[in-house]
């Protein structure tokens, strides 16, 4: 968009030297202001806050995803002992991706820490990663699961852009209530087996299971018994069609908030 400096129309006359020094000076109050818009998207915030200051990323629509670069240490609080450490790749060889809830500064107001959402147990984990470590990028959608109307709804900036029939929990194993984001997704190489054409896997973990491999996660996935839908018959994911399943990929990335409720 062109600024409104560059398009007024002087009234008067000047130099010609002086006209070209006061719109060089006016492009570059423009640029700088831009600049820091970007930088506040970013991590950084305007003049005047201080090292410890707490932002908030989660604030109506918008939230933010952290990528793992490297070596990931999560800390209790900054500059604390590590209680869990993440590599590039999680476990099952796909990206290492945390969900940040606050910015903590730092230095020249920059992000030096990040409290993000833990993919392990308790369900709810939280802690602190270095920003250094990670990289920021926002995210736009988010997913809310109806338990009591066994619905799963995607949202975009409020508005629902699919909403469908899922298969919960049976009451034996539930489907675990809460706040939590989609952490890894993988294409299943059957998309006529048990999970369909994908399972996008979330940072929950079942509250009932005991001995299951890597502590029971919880996923959405596609489904080759679609009669079931609606019915409380998982171990705790949630079913969905295999065509609901393809749309949600396209539409959920991993770092997209996923709410859980009754």
């Amino acid at each position: 968009m062109s600024s409104p400096f560059l398009t007024m129309t002087l009234s008067v006359r000047v130099p010609s030297i002086l006209r070209t020094t006061l719109l060089l000076g006016l492009l570059a109050a423009a640029v700088g202001f831009t600049q820091s818009v970007q930088a506040s998207s970013s991590g950084r915030t305007a003049a005047g806050c201080r090292a410890g200051d707490v932002k908030p990323l989660a604030a109506g629509h918008r939230s933010y995803a952290v990528d793992a670069r490297g070596l990931v240490r999560v800390y209790r609080r900054p500059g604390g002992r590590a209680f869990a450490r993440f590599g590039a790749l999680n476990q099952n060889g796909v990206p290492t991706v945390f969900a940040a809830l606050d910015a903590v500064l730092g230095k020249r107001c920059r992000a030096a820490w990040y409290r993000v959402r833990v993919p392990m147990k308790p369900n709810g984990r939280t802690g602190y990663v270095r920003a250094r470590v990670v990289n920021l990028r926002l995210v736009r959608n988010q997913i809310v699961i109806d338990l009591s109307t066994r619905r799963l709804t995607v949202y975009k900036r409020g508005r629902p852009l699919l909403s469908t029939t899922t298969a919960i929990g049976a009451p034996a194993t539930p489907t675990p209530r809460g706040s939590f984001y989609i952490n890894q997704r993988f294409r299943e190489a059957d998309p006529n087996g048990p999970y369909g054409w994908a399972a996008i896997g979330i940072s929950a973990f079942s509250e009932v299971l005991k001995g299951w491999p890597q502590g029971g996660p919880v996923a959405i996935h596609g489904t080759n018994r679609p009669s079931l839908l609606g019915l409380p018959v998982s171990n705790g994911c949630i079913r969905v069609s295999n065509g609901a399943i393809q749309r949600i990929w396209r539409l959920a990335p991993t770092g997209t908030p996923v709410s859980i409720q009754a």
